[in-house]
């Protein structure tokens, strides 16, 4: 009795197996970005629908990629200091460690970009659009920031004064900015893009996405 049930189990085990590997798709495999260039968000619009990808150029040729397949990391060499300046203080107190992939590219980490370059001038009312930062998950604080040339921030996003934040871009475009973390771990920034089309007035709105940093220490 008992040989004839382990045969009974291992068939019901076997046929449990085959349906769950019918019926859960395989999932793409995870790319991990830590060196080179690569806009994180690259903004396309096709057929009436805006689209979100990563655009990696840390390969040849360069790809497309879908956001959820991408972890962006940022490695030990990120880590800097709070400066002690008020105009800072979005970063933190002075003197703590806040990790930045920076504005101007470093060749030991990530530079991260925004980009419209695919957008044709014409379709969009004002040729903008809008990338719109409309939720962050995290161990601590995550700031967009550019700087001027004597040094004083422009806060594009700030996670903690309250969301979403918008930074308006015009089509044809491509920036760079400084993405701040304040502690290490992993953070989840949940992104979208809208704009209103100048030949009707209509506003469209992509689907979000979520961006995944992992900051190490």
């Amino acid at each position: 009795m008992r040989a004839r049930m382990s045969a009974l189990t291992a068939v019901t085990v076997a046929m449990t197996a085959g349906v769950l590997a019918w019926a859960v798709p395989a999932q793409a495999s995870t790319v991990r970005l830590s060196q080179g260039h690569v806009d994180a968000v690259d903004v396309a619009f096709e057929d009436g629908q805006f689209a979100i990808s990563v655009h990696d150029e840390t390969v040849h040729p360069d790809v497309e990629r879908d956001p959820a397949d991408v972890v962006f990391v940022a490695k030990p060499q990120a880590a800097a200091t709070v400066p002690d300046d008020a105009r800072y203080a979005f970063l933190g107190r002075p003197g703590a460690t806040v990790h930045i992939l920076p504005e101007v590219q470093d060749e030991n980490l990530l530079w991260a970009g925004l980009a419209t370059e695919e957008l044709e001038a014409g379709v969009f009312a004002g040729d903008i659009v809008q990338i719109r930062f409309t939720r962050v998950i995290g161990p601590d604080g995550f700031s967009l920031f550019t700087t001027d040339p004597v040094g004083a921030p422009n806060v594009l996003v700030d996670s903690e004064d309250g969301l979403p934040d918008v930074v308006t871009r015009p089509v044809g475009s491509h920036m760079h900015a400084n993405w701040a973390f304040e502690k290490p771990g992993t953070y989840r920034i949940r992104v979208d893009v809208t704009g209103k089309l100048a030949a009707t007035g209509k506003r469209v709105t992509s689907t979000p996405v979520w961006l995944t940093f992992q900051v190490q220490c």
